[in-house]
């Protein structure tokens, strides 16, 4: 868990989630945590590296187009209640 920290201005890990999640560096490599691996097969790798290549202006475009389409399902689901 990456905790805010005002001292220095940055993300840090919080070392006492990291040694109660089995991720001591003292032991020389990390163990792997089975909710992760339990959800890992299940993501698109490619959808991610697609996005990751996008501009900002490029995800920016997308966001719009995602909003837009949420706010025709809402006039449609709104008309259908009123019908």
């Amino acid at each position: 868990m990456f905790v805010f920290s005002r001292e220095v201005d940055a993300y840090r890990i919080d070392p006492a989630l990291v040694k109660s999640r089995g991720m001591d560096r003292a032991k020389g490599s990390l163990e792997r945590d089975p909710v992760i691996d339990a959800f890992r097969k299940d993501v698109d790798r490619t959808l991610l590296e697609r996005n990751l290549g996008l501009s900002v202006e490029e995800r920016f475009l997308q966001l719009m187009e995602l909003q837009r389409f949420a706010a025709g399902l809402r006039d449609a689901g709104r008309k259908a209640r009123e019908a």
